[in-house]
């Protein structure tokens, strides 16, 4: 179960900066959030797959934290706008922002606390 600990964090995060985005936007959380989700979700699985593949620290910011985020908002957009979805600049860029604290931070804040 510890092993499963940080992808759990990272998909917890993931489905957390989705939640927020539709409440933002006014959009009902739970009804589309499959729609919201699935393009970030996949790219968390495709940053997550590098890392074990390359048995990479699983709680490291280098390489693991920035592959994980890296593959999250560039996988999330490019598989949203295949899909038919929108994005906008400003979404890009608060999308990269959320998602580095998010995914980043907890990893930023283990390895203070490791010291």
């Amino acid at each position: 179960m510890k092993r499963l600990a940080p992808l759990a964090v990272d998909a917890l995060l993931v489905i957390l900066f989705c939640a927020i985005g539709r409440r933002s936007h006014d959009e009902a959380v739970l009804a589309g959030m499959l729609r919201t989700l699935w393009p970030f979700a996949t790219g968390l699985a495709i940053g997550w797959a590098v890392v074990l593949v390359n048995r990479f620290p699983r709680t490291a910011l280098w390489p693991s934290g920035i592959l994980i985020w890296f593959s999250t908002l560039v996988g999330g957009m490019v598989l949203r706008v295949l899909s038919g979805q929108t994005i906008a600049l400003s979404f890009v860029g608060v999308a990269a922002a959320v998602l580095a604290l998010f995914l980043l931070g907890w990893r930023g804040a283990v390895k203070a606390l490791e010291r």
